[in-house]
């Protein structure tokens, strides 16, 4: 049953969470279960991963109900250890060769009319695993071309070939979350750089095709609400169209602490600045994830164009 592999396992395993009292406007949508039980089946049977899982996301009801999933390649551990990330940390497994084809066979399956596809760090890889996200975005497109593809990767260690790898598949909008503010990067993402970070999303804009680019932050991790206007600006700086901010929700005590939660309101008035600043597209809010709502976001994107 959904409630048992998911719900007990991901959500009502709280314990040692901040005591912070939790505000009324975070409010987790428990949807459908047959249609969550379906998604979780393909994706059982095709052994395969997804960020909903791996990194507890409190809109996987809602999403999985919606019968979408954001699959994450290269196995569920990663090669960092960032401190606000429930994903396994260490030593991954070979990458599956089926893996990029049982993707597409998912992403046909499930009907998607826009997929995302993003993986762990793989840093004990050359490229950083940025064949496997072109192979993926392949078999996608052999299977269904009509689908848009958003691929959500890692840093590469800076490898800016591989990144244009990546857009060259190509892909439709290329996702790198900088995730926190420059000042807060030893603590929050340890072997992650800032500038490297903008570095990833700039080449990416440069390459052939100009896939569109997007970015998100959490918050609620120390950052100074002037920090992240100057981020904002930062992301503009290197041609960032699509902007994702959300709140920062501890996943257990051996997390890094949250500070505070923020108000919608704050988030509305983020999202006014971001809009002003000239992003395209912005969502922002407490549930907010990168790939929250990532079909309707490009969807906006491209009727502001029209």
């Amino acid at each position: 049953m959904i409630e048992e592999k998911i719900l007990v396992q991901n959500f009502l395993n709280r314990k040692g969470r901040e005591r912070l009292k939790k505000p009324d406007w975070l409010k987790i949508k428990l949807g459908d279960p047959s249609n969550q039980n379906a998604v979780l089946n393909l994706i059982d049977g095709l052994d395969l991963h997804t960020v909903c899982q791996e990194a507890r996301c409190p809109n996987i009801f809602e999403c999985w109900t919606d019968k979408t999933a954001t699959f994450m390649l290269g196995g569920d551990t990663c090669t960092r250890h960032c401190g606000f990330c429930a994903v396994n940390k260490g030593k991954p497994m070979d990458l599956d060769p089926m893996e990029p084809s049982n993707v597409a066979e998912a992403v046909k399956h499930l009907g998607l009319a826009h997929a995302v596809i993003t993986s762990v760090n793989r840093d004990d890889l050359a490229d950083g695993g940025a064949s496997h996200f072109a192979a993926t975005v392949h078999a996608i497109r052999d299977r269904l071309p009509s689908c848009r593809i958003e691929v959500l990767v890692p840093d590469f260690q800076g490898n800016l070939a591989a990144v244009t790898s990546v857009t060259a598949a190509p892909v439709d909008i290329f996702n790198h979350n900088v995730e926190t503010i420059p000042r807060l990067y030893r603590r929050v993402r340890p072997g992650a750089q800032y500038a490297r970070s903008l570095a990833v999303l700039e080449a990416a804009y440069d390459a052939g095709g100009k896939p569109l680019t997007k970015a998100g932050l959490m918050l609620g991790l120390g950052e100074e609400w002037s920090e992240i206007v100057d981020t904002l600006r930062d992301l503009r700086s290197v041609h960032c169209a699509i902007l994702t901010l959300g709140q920062y929700l501890r996943p257990s005590a051996d997390h890094l602490p949250m500070t505070r939660y923020y108000h919608p309101d704050e988030f509305a008035q983020l999202k006014g600045i971001a809009l002003d600043m000239g992003f395209a597209h912005v969502e922002s809010g407490p549930l907010v994830r990168s790939s929250y709502h990532a079909h309707e976001q490009a969807d906006s994107y491209q009727r502001s164009r029209d």
